[in-house]
């Protein structure tokens, strides 16, 4: 099973402004108020994870990952650093 990590927003625009910055294009997905990512290898959501806790204060996203069917967890500031350790725990390299 692939996991996903799936960004939300209410404002339209925010989702590409974020995504076009951490990926230093364009991607003109500006009406999408809803973006999914599927990972094989669910470690490599770190560095996108890492991006979204540096840039909380400047975009209105919201951000969930699913590494089992049908269970979501929401990243926040408050447990980003647990869900990045259990990532590597439960996904060693």
């Amino acid at each position: 099973m692939a996991c996903s990590l799936n960004i939300f927003s209410n404002l339209k625009g925010e989702i590409n402004s974020f995504l076009s910055k951490f990926y230093n294009t364009n991607l003109d997905i500006y009406e999408n108020l809803k973006w999914e990512k599927l990972y094989k290898n669910p470690v490599e959501m770190v560095d996108l994870i890492g991006a979204f806790i540096d840039n909380s204060d400047k975009f209105d996203i919201n951000l969930w990952i699913c590494l089992d069917e049908d269970v979501y967890i929401n990243v926040t500031d408050k447990n980003a650093d647990d869900v990045i350790k259990y990532l590597f725990e439960r996904y060693p390299l």
